[in-house]
């Protein structure tokens, strides 16, 4: 039987490369919506970040969001990110 083969993406934060399942998906869907997905299942573009403050704080200030998604980022899509960070520490 062959290994299955873990889907890996990059910390917009630390530019590590992770297993997707570690890290949170903030996800821009075809109508513009910006949101934090838990599931990971969401359609649209998602960006990748680290379960850690750190990197959230390094990709917040280097405006990696804002580059990903072509967008703005409200400070509310932060807040989701810093108390679903919060929760799992």
């Amino acid at each position: 039987m062959a290994i299955k083969k873990i889907p890996q993406r990059k910390c917009l934060g630390c530019g590590i490369s992770k297993n997707k399942k570690e890290l949170i998906r903030v996800v821009k869907t075809s109508e513009g919506e910006i949101s934090v997905d838990i599931t990971g299942k969401k359609n649209g573009r998602g960006a990748y970040i680290c379960n850690n403050v750190e990197c959230l704080k390094k990709a917040k200030k280097a405006g990696r969001l804002e580059r990903s998604f072509e967008c703005q980022i409200s400070d509310e899509i932060y807040d989701r990110l810093m108390q679903e960070i919060s929760e799992d520490e």
